[in-house]
């Protein structure tokens, strides 16, 4: 399998002769160096204990908190209040759209280890056109809790030889669940053995 950005090249596969095979090729035809294990990847770090290989956007989190001066807040327990409903807001409410939309862009990254954060961020998205303070709480406590769980991430685990894996979904939806225009909010959720895909 292989992932190209821009000059970055990343390749893994269940075969390391394969993997070495073709790496060499790729190195007599073109000029590239071979940095060995992956440790960094657009933003993404990634640590490999013996259990499997554990991604995490710890810098990129710390980033987001000290550029909305969040570093030193005090942290939430969960990313959004159970049962949250948002409203368009009232045109005096407004707030700076250009900074808000930054901040949930960056939330949105964020999601790509942080699936707990993902149905908030779903939620605050949908408020970019004409933001009020009211939506700007909701991202703050969503940052809260990002500052109080920064060592999270996702685990692929290490597979088991001989082992069967297999594909668990899971889903949930909340017909009609927006107050204002009545849209459903839906969100799944897949497993291959037990890693988060």
């Amino acid at each position: 399998m292989l992932c190209l950005y821009v000059d970055d090249l990343l390749v893994t596969g269940d075969s390391k002769q394969e993997i070495d095979k073709f790496k060499k090729e790729m190195m007599d035809d073109f000029e590239m160096s071979d940095i060995g294990i992956i440790a960094y990847f657009l933003g993404m770090e990634f640590v490999t204990p013996k259990s499997g290989i554990f991604l995490h956007l710890k810098k990129y989190a710390t980033d987001i908190l000290k550029r909305f001066n969040m570093l030193d807040c005090n942290f939430a327990t969960t990313p959004c209040e159970p049962g949250i409903k948002l409203y368009i807001g009232e045109d005096t409410n407004l707030i700076d759209s250009t900074l808000y939309r930054q901040l949930i862009g960056l939330l949105r990254y964020l999601c790509n280890s942080r699936p707990d954060i993902t149905y908030g961020v779903g939620l605050v998205s949908r408020f970019m056109e004409k933001p009020c303070k009211d939506h700007l709480l909701t991202p703050k406590r969503i940052l809260r809790y990002v500052k109080g769980t920064l060592e999270c991430g996702i685990l692929f685990p290490a597979a088991k030889e001989n082992s069967e894996t297999e594909i668990v979904g899971y889903t949930d939806v909340d017909w009609s669940g927006d107050v204002g225009d009545r849209k459903s909010t839906s969100r799944y959720m897949f497993m291959l053995g037990n890693a988060h895909i």
